[in-house]
C-alpha cells in the first residue's frame, strides 16, 4: 500500500474530520461518525477512492 495522499491533503483531511466529529457531538447527531473516515485516511496517508481515478497528491 503506497501512500497517495500528500502532506497538505493529509492536514486538510484531519482538520475536516475533526470538525465533522465535533459538529456531530455538538448537534448530538450520529452523522459525526462520518468524520472518522477523513481522519483515518489522513492519518495513514492512503485513500482508496484515489485508486480508480489514479490521483496521487503525494510528491
Amino acid at each position: 500500500m503506497t501512500k497517495n495522499v500528500g502532506n497538505i491533503d493529509r492536514a486538510i483531511r484531519i482538520i475536516v474530520g475533526v470538525v465533522i466529529v465535533g459538529l456531530g457531538f455538538f448537534y448530538e447527531s450520529w452523522w459525526g461518525i462520518i468524520g472518522i473516515i477523513p481522519i483515518i485516511t489522513g492519518s495513514i496517508g492512503w485513500c482508496p477512492a484515489y485508486i480508480p481515478f489514479k490521483i496521487n497528491t503525494n510528491k
